[in-house]
């Protein structure tokens, strides 16, 4: 084996530890959910996507990609589903609509001001997507799977804000609000953790 082959070698296997590594963080860092006071209680946030943001801007936009698929997957396999997969399907693009713009536009211009626009446009594409999809997917196929009528999780959002009357004005209110407070926090954690964890994943 040559000297160049022996080097994509070590880059091939560290690459493929540290998306096993950040995949197996982003898993646990899943299982601890909370509830925001400003959406209904079956809203809960983790910080998975802290872990998947900081692979991605070590690696890549592709790698994100794959930590975020992992994180999917060990989900599954630890914890079954209970949506017949459509909501780890929804958590899987909702969190590729925020770290691939991000990694994108960080990838071309490594600075601290790049790494910020991108986590702004993140957090953006995040809060369109996640709206698109509980419009269209979530919201419905909670209403059938569950039993429960689409006027009851309605009256819960407006419950919190008695502005809600529709589905529209749900996702507007309770949705919008949730996925840009979530991308705000994911960014400001990533910014402060990544100048510490950058040096090892670079090695």
């Amino acid at each position: 084996m040559t000297t160049l082959e022996k080097s994509r070698s070590r880059i091939t296997t560290k690459t493929i530890a540290r998306i096993a590594i950040l995949g197996a963080i982003a898993f646990m860092l899943m299982l601890f959910e909370f509830p925001l006071p400003f959406a209904p209680s079956f809203y809960q946030i983790d910080l998975s996507e802290v872990a998947v943001l900081i692979g991605t801007f070590a690696m890549g936009p592709v790698e994100g990609v794959i930590i975020e698929a992992l994180k999917i997957v060990l989900h599954i396999l630890f914890h079954g589903t209970t949506t017949a997969y459509v909501g780890e399907l929804a958590n899987f693009i909702i969190g590729c609509a925020f770290i691939v713009p991000a990694g994108i536009i960080y990838k071309h211009h490594k600075t601290r001001k790049t790494a910020m626009i991108g986590m702004i446009t993140g957090t953006l594409c995040m809060a369109l997507a996640g709206s698109l999809i509980n419009y269209f997917v979530l919201l419905p196929m909670y209403s059938t799977l569950y039993g429960m009528p689409m006027d009851t999780i309605i009256a819960m959002g407006t419950a919190i804000f008695p502005a809600v009357k529709n589905m529209f004005t749900f996702v507007c209110l309770c949705v919008v609000p949730f996925n840009l407070f979530k991308g705000a926090v994911v960014s400001v954690l990533t910014g402060i953790l990544y100048k510490h964890v950058s040096p090892i994943l670079h090695r």
